[in-house]
């Protein structure tokens, strides 16, 4: 028997108002989960959101000997001094992220043996660089029965990778790899995302010697070992301009909290060029929406650029403008699974290979639309706010991946909005 999907009906026609808080950041969280496997004894992260991701994380850790326990939003940690050096198929398929055990393992335990991942569906994202990278830094590989087996029995050694494209996983990885590693390894063209930097600095607490995270070369002088340490995960930027959005789309006002406005820029500034009064603090976001969008233009680019995982979002707000805005994704090929769905509640919007065209409606109507991905999903749930009658997004339980409460806080906001 066939499992119902899970489904959110919005109703719309209803301007948000109010302050909602954010939490740290799924993209910094799952990698410091990850990063705490150099080191055995009892870590501690903080500011970390009850999201399946995490969940699923979790359980690859423990798969390889390391438990988990949430006390609210901090997660302790306990590693043990001989981790087992492997992720299995049913628990990587469900996540990208898990390509990532591959770098702390092979330098922890000098092998690893990782299945390919899974996650989102955006097309073809070859760990090429994951690979060449450790290649130079010692490390061999075979690929049988979907399975990656990796070998280090001498150890990695620094050395210096330049990086086709800053790939923030390839990054990443060496990141982890290097931190342990003999010698010195220099990585060029890093990618310089926030959440990067807040895997060095809690590598950093944890005795690494990391610097330049945050710029695009980034230096490791490798350690003999690593400790245990206490970490605040850095604020979701991500979830902050989801929310962030949802006030403006609904011509409404809405404060975040608890985030960090430099890390959305370029998304901030795309939004005051859309008509949108943004104010901020050191750690706030005000956001008042216009009565209708103005047109832009933008490209999805490695931080400090637009960020690809902004892209749906932003693209409900435009499907309401007075004009056309054309879109160009850098990032991700298959990412516009998101457009037929909006399409079929009203908008009208084409693709020309990695362009979108957005011409923009007057109105939308509510219909039942597929969540395809995370923000696919919370995409489609910012449009019902504003598409006449109600809509049902299906597989919500994408969004469980990426947000937490995401239902909960828009509801306090003011949206009309439940789960089934």
């Amino acid at each position: 028997m066939m499992t119902r999907p899970e489904m959110i009906r919005v109703a719309g026609g209803t301007r948000l108002y109010g302050e909602v808080p954010v939490l740290g950041a799924k993209n910094a969280a799952l990698k410091h989960m990850v990063a705490a496997m150099l080191a055995p004894g009892d870590h501690v992260l903080e500011n970390v959101p009850s999201i399946a991701d995490v969940a699923t994380m979790g359980e690859v850790r423990a798969y390889a000997g390391a438990t988990c326990r949430r006390d609210g939003t901090r997660l302790h940690i306990a590693v043990p001094e001989h981790p087992r050096p492997e992720a299995p198929l049913e628990l990587v398929r469900k996540m990208r992220a898990s390509i990532l055990i591959l770098g702390a393992l092979l330098s922890r335990c000098g092998e690893a043996r990782v299945a390919l991942p899974g996650g989102d569906d955006f097309g073809s994202r070859p760990i090429d660089m994951h690979l060449d990278g450790l290649r130079d830094m010692g490390a061999s590989f075979e690929l049988k029965h979907g399975v990656l087996r990796a070998y280090a029995p001498d150890g990695l050694h620094g050395t210096e990778i330049y990086l086709e494209f800053p790939s923030v996983g390839a990054t990443e990885n060496l990141l982890l790899a290097a931190a342990m590693a003999t010698g010195t390894t220099v990585i060029s063209n890093a990618a310089r995302e926030p959440e990067l930097t807040d895997l060095a600095m809690y590598l950093n607490k944890m005795g690494a010697k990391i610097e330049g995270a945050g710029t695009s070369t980034i230096t490791v002088h490798g350690v003999g070992s690593l400790a245990s340490a206490t970490h605040r995960v850095v604020p979701d930027r991500l979830e902050a301009g989801t929310y962030a959005l949802a006030g403006a789309i609904s011509g409404g006002e809405v404060r975040v909290l608890d985030c960090v406005p430099d890390h959305l820029r370029m998304e901030l500034r795309k939004m005051e060029v859309a008509g949108c009064e943004v104010t901020f603090g050191a750690d706030w976001i005000h956001v008042v929406g216009p009565d209708r969008p103005a047109p832009v233009d933008f490209a999805t680019l490695p931080y400090p650029g637009f960020h690809t995982d902004m892209h749906p979002q932003m693209v409900a707000f435009l499907a309401l403008a007075d004009g056309t805005s054309i879109i160009t994704e850098n990032v991700y090929a298959a990412r516009f699974r998101y457009v037929g769905e909006l399409n079929r509640m009203g908008a009208d919007i084409s693709t020309d290979g990695q362009h979108v065209v957005v011409r923009g409606t007057d109105r939308l109507s509510g219909c039942e639309v597929d969540g395809c991905d995370i923000r696919a999903a919370a995409a489609l749930v910012l449009a019902g706010l504003v598409a006449e009658g109600e809509t049902c997004v299906v597989h919500a339980e994408h969004i469980d991946r990426g947000d937490a409460g995401y239902v909960e806080k828009m509801s306090a906001l003011g949206a009309r909005i439940n789960r089934s």
